[in-house]
């Protein structure tokens, strides 16, 4: 088991959003979240990454057997979380390089891990960026400043591959993509993330990215709790029917 979840119970300036969510994902399987709009999505993979402003008021969160609610944000990426967000945020005047040799050097401090040198970090960040069919160019710019909506979500993907996480949650990664810029990312996602020590957390509205990256579970996620778990055809099941007919 690398994460469990247990009645977890959250709010955001005083308004319940999490209503007793109970869920367990072990290492080497990626579970998909699916669910309507206001259902708590994006606010569980907040308070799985530690976004402040989102408050626990009663459950328990245990990551790779910690509790990962005493840890703050920088303490969960070091212990291995990646948060990609639905909207990357732009950072000018940072370049991706600068910020993610500082993220990684960061996160190898924390862990007792030697820095490594400009040089070092180079060689990953542009391996990482060719299997994204991202140009290394890019990786100068300043962070997500001009990037097209695929651009951003590539970048992402650039950068889960350099941090290389155990554990990935992806907040509607699909968001904006268009059909080629979808199987790329999917790709990124099992060639980084498919792995016997590692597990994915699919936050999505649309069964299209899961035609990429296979769930081993599919979950529905209504006012707060999940409603219903199944395998990949809930997926399916859900495109026909809505989240009317499946959670009715």
């Amino acid at each position: 088991m690398l994460l469990k979840i247990e009645n977890l119970h959250a709010e955001i300036d005083g308004k319940p959003i999490l209503k007793g969510l109970t869920l367990t994902v072990n290492a080497g399987e990626i579970h998909a979240i699916m669910g309507p709009n206001g259902a708590g999505k994006s606010t569980l993979g907040y308070v799985l990454g530690g976004r402040p402003g989102y408050e626990v008021t009663e459950g328990s969160i245990t990551f790779d057997g910690q509790d990962l609610l005493e840890l703050a944000p920088n303490e969960r990426a070091a212990a291995g979380v990646f948060l990609g967000f639905q909207y990357p945020v732009e950072i000018p005047g940072v370049s991706n390089v600068q910020f993610l040799r500082e993220a990684l050097n960061a996160q190898r401090g924390t862990r007792g891990e030697k820095p490594l040198s400009g040089a070092e970090f180079l060689k990953i960040a542009r391996e990482e960026a060719r299997k994204l069919d991202m140009d290394a160019e890019m990786l100068k710019r300043p962070v997500n400043v001009g990037f097209s909506g695929g651009e951003k979500k590539r970048n992402e993907m650039v950068q889960m591959g350099v941090v290389n996480p155990k554990f990935a949650i992806l907040d509607e990664t699909d968001s904006g993509l268009d059909i080629d810029a979808l199987r790329i990312v999917g790709d990124g996602i099992n060639r980084i993330m498919r792995a016997p020590d590692k597990a994915v957390l699919l936050i999505t509205h649309y069964q299209r990215l899961l035609d990429y990256v296979q769930p081993d579970v599919v979950h529905v996620l209504a006012d707060g709790r999940i409603v219903r778990s199944g395998g990949a055809d809930l997926a399916h099941e859900l495109e026909r029917e809505g989240y009317a007919g499946v959670t009715a």
